[in-house]
């Protein structure tokens, strides 16, 4: 005799599913809550126009499900392929795309296509407009400030050995028809982290304590070093005077720019060689890493806002 089994098929398990979902609280659902993503949608076509394809073409997907699919990217840290992946696989991503009951989802070209036609400017007015809204809504950067950088995943280049040389100088390859260069993402750059190579570019960011929401941005190649954008995602309108970065970050000439103007050095001390720290800074580190821990998750920001990427030469 067949052993009993508590599981039960039934025809609606996708709606059982769903209201459990919203039972245990779906994080997603928070950020509906405080951005209008219609209003993203629009500032990014006013930017960046979609291009109007000749009748009988494939229409593309709405502009705000791939604003959405891109908030999704950043907030998760994924590459193209992860997030057609995950499309495909997560309930909870459908439903905030809007996809939940759609026979096709939005693949990884699809998603490089639609991050490469906004460009800069697209993403910048993505970005400015989530902080305008989180601001008319009350959410002022508060509870100190949060700098740090994470590595943002770019599909790896296949190039030639004679091609990268002519990239390596600034150039491009005389046989590159335009859509090839379209295609080729000519600035991200190698870098290695905790032993293992990684391929993109590096975002530094500013992060609020009380919030959590990414307040002000830098996007360059992954070789750039953490610290090289300190000054420029400085937040000065937070309402704390407590800055917190990890060991990547402190000099000499940086703790006494912070004391001179009235800022609370929360920066992680780094030992030198026949220099350890002491048992004083060593409890230090400690407490600054709890703090920035309750925000910075294995290099992931979980409420952040902003969506920005380079691009390489059309």
């Amino acid at each position: 005799m067949k052993p009993r089994s508590a599981i039960k098929t039934d025809l609606f398990a996708d709606e059982h599913h769903r209201k459990k979902l919203d039972s245990l609280g779906d994080p997603l659902a928070d950020i509906e809550l405080h951005i209008d993503f219609a209003a993203l949608a629009a500032e990014v076509d006013r930017v960046a126009p979609r291009t109007v394809s000749a009748q009988g073409g494939r229409p593309p997907y709405p502009t705000e499900t791939m604003v959405r699919i891109l908030v999704l990217k950043r907030l998760y840290n994924l590459s193209d392929e992860q997030m057609e992946y995950q499309l495909l696989d997560r309930m909870s991503y459908k439903r905030f795309c809007g996809l939940a009951n759609a026979a096709n989802i939005p693949d990884r070209t699809t998603v490089w296509t639609f991050e490469n036609r906004i460009g800069e400017l697209g993403a910048k007015a993505l970005f400015e407009g989530v902080s305008a809204q989180l601001l008319k809504r009350g959410f002022i950067a508060r509870g100190g400030q949060i700098i740090d950088a994470t590595l943002v995943p770019a599909p790896k280049q296949h190039n030639s050995r004679g091609e990268k040389a002519l990239i390596d100088q600034g150039a491009m390859p005389a046989d590159w028809k335009p859509a090839k260069r379209r295609q080729k993402d000519t600035d991200a750059t190698w870098t290695k982290k905790h032993g293992k190579s990684h391929f993109g570019y590096k975002l530094s960011i500013n992060v609020d304590k009380k919030y959590k929401f990414i307040r002000t941005l830098e996007t360059d190649t992954a070789s750039t070093h953490d610290s090289q954008h300190f000054d420029n995602v400085f937040d000065t309108s937070n309402t704390s005077r407590d800055v917190y970065a990890d060991r990547g970050y402190p000099s000499e000439e940086r703790a006494a720019w912070l004391k001179a103007n009235g800022f609370r050095n929360q920066i992680q001390r780094k030992g030198q060689r026949n220099k350890p720290l002491s048992e004083c800074q060593q409890r230090r580190n400690t407490r600054i890493a709890r703090t920035r821990a309750r925000v910075v998750n294995g290099g992931r920001f979980p409420h952040k806002s902003g969506v920005h990427r380079r691009h390489g030469t059309a």
